[in-house]
């Protein structure tokens, strides 16, 4: 079914506030869930919600939360998510480091105990558009699901890796991957009938290659909650040796660095980490030469010659601005089972099938 962005966005947002949430941090996690959908990341969109409020009515997600300083000095600081809402967190986060590098011209942030920050590129397309250069690594302290190259049995996390970069006038260069072959939501999309894995993007415990879910989550029936833990298989790295040590590099740097903690074996929180660096070109740069440069080199990348006649050279956030038009116009994608979990979250929330009808129209 094809649900426009704004009722789903208000969906969304009434499932949070009937959980008790503030409007501000429940109007928060529906705009970027939504956000992601529209630039064609299901993997973090409105498919979240029902894991979220799992964990929120657990107690492993704490609404309201504020960050709070661990240390901090003119152009660096290591703060503390409290285990807050990574869509509520990730916005305090981003506007703490934007601030110092307003100040100073530069700032790293070494966020951690922050629930699940979502989409990564969000962040960098924020600072973006406040003019900023950005550079994100994040891990997941708490989950183990990616093989490392060479090995079958999960060692990592699905470790993202961000570059954003602006352009004045023009769109922002935004890079945005997990170090994993695909990010464990894909699975989950594909788990409720979305878009199928790409083929080896599992592994099981013998080392032969995997596209069913079932390889993570172990026996699937139904839509209801899916649980990693079960299964016995892994989600490979991407990019063999290089995309597993871009991972290694990752958990370092987002979970020991950031004092959150690296992937591992044990019951812990499921936290993420991340470390970001914030850089002006104003203060780097006294000219327009950046900005310069940077187009032409576009414009040269992409005068490559495609592989294949439908072929087309593309930079990195193309795909996402032309997925966010289309869903813009036509709607959001919910596969039957996603929608049918999303359903029964709100149900349970209390907000009965004549205020969805009323919501989304």
């Amino acid at each position: 079914m094809l649900i426009k962005a704004d009722a789903l966005e208000r969906l969304v947002a009434a499932i949070f506030a009937a959980e008790g949430c503030s409007a501000s941090e429940s109007e928060a996690i529906a705009r970027h869930l939504v956000s992601s959908n529209l630039a064609g990341h299901d993997s973090h969109g409105v498919i979240r919600v029902p894991r979220y409020v799992t964990t929120l009515r657990e107690g492993r997600v704490i609404k309201d939360q504020k960050i709070t300083i661990v240390s901090e000095n003119a152009a660096m600081a290591m703060i503390d998510g409290g285990f807050g809402f990574g869509q509520s967190i990730g916005e305090q986060a981003v506007a703490f480091g934007l601030e110092k590098a307003r100040k100073n011209g530069c700032a790293i942030v070494a966020l951690r105990n922050s629930a699940h920050v979502g989409r990564v590129g969000g962040w960098a397309e924020i600072a973006a558009e406040a003019g900023f250069v950005s550079i994100h690594f994040v891990n997941v302290a708490g989950s183990m699901l990616v093989a490392p190259f060479g090995g079958v049995d999960r060692r990592m996390s699905t470790a993202p890796f961000c570059v954003g970069v602006p352009l004045p006038g023009e769109p922002p260069i935004i890079l945005d991957f997990a170090t994993s072959l695909v990010a464990e939501g894909k699975v989950l999309v594909a788990s409720n009938g979305g878009k199928p894995l790409p083929p080896g993007a599992l592994i099981d415990p013998d080392g032969a290659l995997s596209t069913d879910p079932q390889t993570l989550y172990g026996p699937i029936e139904g839509p209801g909650p899916r649980n990693y833990r079960r299964g016995k298989g892994s989600i490979r790295a991407m990019g063999e040796h290089k995309g597993s040590g871009l991972a290694f590099m990752c958990e370092i740097l987002a979970g020991a660095f950031t004092g959150g903690g690296c992937a591992g074996p044990g019951e812990r929180q499921i936290a993420n980490g991340m470390l970001s660096i914030y850089l002006s070109p104003e203060r780097f740069h006294s000219d327009d030469y950046f900005a310069e440069e940077t187009r032409r080199y576009v414009a040269f990348f992409k005068s490559s010659r495609p592989a294949s006649p439908e072929g087309e050279v593309l930079t990195p956030g193309e795909p996402e601005r032309r997925y966010r038009a289309k869903r813009l116009k036509e709607g959001i994608p919910v596969e039957a089972e996603t929608w049918d979990a999303i359903r029964e979250t709100a149900l349970a929330a209390g907000i009965d099938e004549r205020r969805m009808t009323a919501i989304i129209g």
